[in-house]
């Protein structure tokens, strides 16, 4: 019988916050509980039907069912840099500027093993995307959180970062609109940090997933926007939630050419790319027109409006009312935890949110919900919870 040890990475790793979640759901149901689940960020609505007809025109093709180059196609990434000049007013060479993921998840996992080792620091934000503080220990590097709070505005101090952390420090990773607090950054903001990246000489990366999900005409803007932002870092892009492609495991990085060459590096050795079928469908949702999504940011918009007034009006407290992303970061009451919080709604309301601790130390107290599911769900969700406080 052979003696199985993990390396320390692993046995060093906490547990994946979504795994335990889906945990939960899994004994409440296994009791027969009619879960509402507002927990993990999965879109509900189904991706556009012309996306589905590119894959399926793609996917007949042989030429698609070989292996795909490791960088991207070419019209992939000269469609990332369209959109990013349409959106963003950003030029980008595709051949150097644009690099393709298997979904953002996989790029900001394996960002640090190009630029992180032993002894070097990966400064990253927190309550956040439980990913960034994992690949910086796959690296064999220390991760740093940087804490957001109502009171900075949810926006990391950079002056509190011992000097002896910013020597050692090679990565940054920021998440504007910010998942899971909802918060949003301007252009002003987005120029400080690429001076601040600048002075101490660190990577910039920006996880921008959420860009595409506001309300009304507030813009979120790219850091690829801010002056220094192309000298300083890439940016971070998925496909999942903007066009509800989460299945489809496809997006991008871009920004600096010599950062984007190093993560390539990594992945050349790790992966063998997108299935092109998957790219052309890519393409396809990249020149979605704004009247297919337009409808997708309004039905969100109803859903915040309903779980937002809704919570609000039975005593829940918010620092704001989130004008970007498809979250909510609402307060426990008082005499919970954020588990125990989670925890009780599951049990008294069959409503699952996810603890704001899981994204961070700083998150304790607060509890994320997502506006997956319809009003009327929505609605009801509200009422359990009325009755379960």
């Amino acid at each position: 019988m052979l003696k199985i040890e993990l390396a320390s990475r692993i046995r060093d790793l906490p547990p994946y916050l979504f795994a335990e979640i889906d945990v939960l759901k899994r004994e409440a149901r296994a009791k027969g509980a009619d879960i509402i689940d507002l927990s993990i960020g999965d879109p509900d609505l189904p991706t556009p039907a012309h996306i589905i007809d590119a894959l399926k025109k793609a996917a007949g093709d042989p030429a698609n069912h070989r292996y795909p180059s490791y960088e991207g196609m070419p019209s992939f990434r000269q469609a990332v840099a369209g959109w990013y000049k349409t959106r963003f007013g950003v030029n980008l060479d595709p051949e150097t500027e644009a690099l393709s993921l298997i979904g953002s998840k996989e790029g900001i996992g394996h960002i640090p093993l190009a630029f992180a080792e032993k002894g070097d620091v990966v400064l990253y934000t927190s309550p956040g995307y439980p990913v960034y503080p994992v690949s910086a220990l796959f690296a064999g590097a220390e991760g740093y959180p940087l804490p957001l709070t109502e009171k900075n505005g949810f926006r990391p101090d950079f002056a509190a970062i011992p000097q002896d952390v910013l020597k050692r420090a090679k990565l940054l990773f920021l998440n504007y609109p910010n998942n899971p607090t909802a918060a949003t950054a301007g252009l002003d903001f987005f120029k400080s940090v690429a001076v601040f990246a600048a002075r101490h000489n660190i990577i910039v990366c920006h996880d921008a997933a959420y860009s595409e999900i506001y309300s009304g005409d507030k813009r979120p803007g790219s850091f690829l926007e801010a002056e220094g932002g192309m000298e300083t870092g890439i940016e971070f892009h998925s496909l999942s939630k903007t066009y509800n492609m989460t299945g489809w495991r496809i997006g991008f990085a871009v920004g600096n050419r010599h950062v984007l060459a190093g993560l390539g590096k990594i992945k050349t050795n790790l992966d063998s790319g997108v299935f092109q079928a998957v790219q052309e469908a890519g393409v396809a949702a990249l020149h979605t027109d704004d009247s297919v999504l337009a409808p997708i940011r309004k039905t969100y918009e109803e859903r915040r409006d309903a779980l937002y007034n809704g919570l609000k009006g039975i005593g829940f407290e918010f620092s704001a009312r989130p004008e970007a992303t498809f979250y909510l970061w609402a307060k426990c009451p008082r005499g919970f935890d954020s588990r125990a919080f989670t925890r009780h709604l599951l049990e008294k309301a069959g409503v699952l949110g996810t603890p704001g601790v899981g994204f961070g130390a700083p998150g304790e107290g607060y509890i994320r919900f997502a506006l997956t599911v319809p009003v009327a769900r929505i609605e009801e969700a509200v009422a359990r919870i009325k009755g379960a406080l």
